[in-house]
């Protein structure tokens, strides 16, 4: 698994457009599939911050953080644009850790200011994690300038 910071290096026409899907609103938000205490899939929306820090989301204290915890497999998937491009898309999965480095929190907060205009609610009571990428997948319904109808899957390698 990788860092969004390495997959930006290693894929960087990819990595803009899912930066660009998971931002199209001009704030992250994306769709976190987690995986339950019994295994089955449990989906939450979020904000992800993609920042010079790389790939992260906030997490209030609950299902999903404890999901995260426990077993840190996740799958982060944009939001529907509009139709016609409705079935566009773009997914990330991989590994999720907690993170508590002050630097990285600095980093990732300035983002949030940046992207939101301010602080969300309850921002001291989040706990912070990275999402490291192990495989992406990108669905477009039209070629793309980079990319050609229909799915593009990347996959870390190693």
């Amino acid at each position: 698994m990788i860092t969004w910071t390495e997959f930006e290096r290693q894929q960087p026409a990819l990595a803009e457009i899912g930066r660009a899907q998971f931002y199209q609103h001009n704030i992250g938000l994306g769709f976190l599939a987690t995986v339950r205490k019994d295994g089955g899939p449990r989906v939450h929306p979020v904000c992800p911050v993609i920042s010079s820090a790389g790939l992260h989301v906030l997490i209030l204290p609950g299902p999903k953080r404890g999901d995260l915890r426990r077993d840190g497999r996740y799958s982060l998937h944009t939001e529907m644009f509009p139709p016609p491009r409705e079935d566009d898309g773009f997914a990330v999965t991989g590994r999720a850790r907690e993170e508590t480095d002050g630097a990285i929190w600095t980093v990732v907060r300035d983002q949030v200011i940046a992207d939101f205009g301010e602080l969300w609610p309850n921002y001291d009571g989040l706990t912070l994690f990275e999402l490291l990428a192990e495989s992406c997948l990108l669905t477009l319904t039209q070629p793309g300038d980079s990319f050609p109808k229909g799915p593009t899957i990347w996959k870390v390698h190693g």
